[in-house]
């Protein structure tokens, strides 16, 4: 039992990552395009929040908690859906390719995170030194009066710090948001057909300018909670980050475009990635072996959908296309 809850434990925050990262694709992706720079987007959420709280906490005397919590935030937030807002602009004003503008945002997300994460390596004294305790500390906090649940209840389901509920709360409005207001619904349209959304009064610019840029940020809080959270507030320059923005690719196939199921999936995904380190006797070549699982998961669940043919767990038709209105 004991070993079951560590797992579970160890797969709600790993999951908790790729969710935020998932969740933010599926918004984007429900607008027609494509953003393959989701790993690169998590590594500014990361680094820009990082820088935030390090700057305040070192240069005041008493650091707010509160205050620690809200500069992490907002800088993670800001500095992804600018990566986001690049990515627009490439994609949808100057109609370049998507698919290579995602990929050059992952390189230089990655080399802009990994140069600033050294040097503040190099304020703080050396690797492993950057001190934001307070700020970590914040982000670690759960939940008032459900944490002091004990038992194997609490420990499996209110162990954690809030912003793990806080990416489940997200991922349930942004169903609830695609799904079932006007906004949303016209957000989804652009996707499947924007001449025709174009034609019915919808600005098709605007939508993806919109759908992209919140994606991205959501997709930065990731980052965020994984140097806050899942690495108590530190930096390396070891690739994590980028291996789990390819997760939460994956994770958006997984759920079939629908951010509810991102729920599950991700914590699916992280029972999978760590199950090896409750097993003993695995050699090397098997953990890694368990490694893969989640994205041979999702290939076995792409296969699936495509031989189904069902139009409602299909990607939206217009996914990864340039609209030209002249051509409509």
């Amino acid at each position: 039992m004991t070993g079951f809850i560590s797992l579970f434990q160890a797969a709600v925050v790993f999951g908790t990552v790729i969710m935020f990262g998932a969740v933010g694709e599926i918004i984007t992706e429900k607008s027609g395009n494509l953003n393959l720079g989701v790993p690169g987007i998590m590594y500014l959420g990361g680094i820009a929040s990082l820088a935030g709280s390090f700057m305040y906490e070192n240069y005041t005397e008493n650091p707010s908690t509160f205050i620690c919590v809200v500069i992490a935030l907002v800088c993670a937030f800001v500095a992804a859906a600018l990566g986001g807002l690049i990515y627009s602009f490439l994609t949808i004003t100057l109609r370049a390719n998507q698919n290579v503008t995602g990929l050059t945002l992952t390189i230089f997300g990655s080399g802009v995170a990994n140069f600033f994460g050294g040097s503040l390596n190099k304020l703080a004294g050396g690797v492993g030194q950057i001190s934001v305790a307070a700020t970590s500390s914040g982000f670690r906090a759960g939940l008032p009066l459900l944490s002091r649940i004990e038992g194997p209840i609490g420990k499996l389901f209110f162990n954690y710090g809030w912003l793990v509920y806080v990416a489940i709360v997200i991922a349930i409005l942004a169903q609830w948001y695609l799904n079932r207001t006007r906004t949303g619904l016209n957000l989804r349209a652009v996707g499947e057909n924007p001449a025709t959304a174009d034609a019915a009064g919808i600005n098709v610019t605007a939508y993806k300018y919109f759908a992209t840029c919140i994606g991205a940020g959501i997709s930065g809080l990731g980052g965020m909670f994984y140097v806050m959270d899942y690495t108590k507030g530190t930096w390396a320059n070891d690739g994590t980050i980028e291996n789990l923005g390819w997760l939460a690719v994956a994770l958006v196939i997984f759920t079939t475009w629908r951010p509810k199921n991102a729920i599950w999936g991700a914590y699916l995904f992280g029972i999978l990635y760590w199950a090896y380190f409750y097993i003993a006797g695995l050699t090397r070549s098997s953990q890694e072996i368990f490694k893969m699982l989640p994205y041979v998961v999702t290939i076995i669940v792409l296969i699936m959908i495509s031989l189904r043919k069902k139009r409602e767990n299909q990607p939206p038709e217009a996914l990864g296309l340039a609209y030209f209105r002249e051509d409509r």
